[in-house]
């Protein structure tokens, strides 16, 4: 399994603070043959902590549980 990143975006969590989630996508060669089968997206602060992305634009550090939100749209990489 690879992870490319394929964007990011910041987050705000209540109390101001600012972090850059970096967005992934995970692909498994094995399974990409089959029909309908789609990338896993995963979401990491820029210094390695995971995020778990909830509803809508909220998402909770795994570490902490802190809940951000984020602020600005994805900018793509290419």
């Amino acid at each position: 399994m690879a992870a490319v990143l394929v964007g990011q975006f910041h987050a705000r969590d209540a109390e101001g603070r600012v972090y850059s989630v970096h967005e992934f996508q995970e692909s498994n060669p094995a399974h990409d043959d089959l029909a309908g089968s789609a990338p896993t997206t995963s979401y990491k602060l820029a210094i390695g902590d995971r995020v778990e992305k909830l509803e809508g634009d909220e998402f909770k550090l795994i570490q902490s549980g802190t809940i951000i939100v984020r602020e600005s749209p994805t900018s793509l990489v290419s």
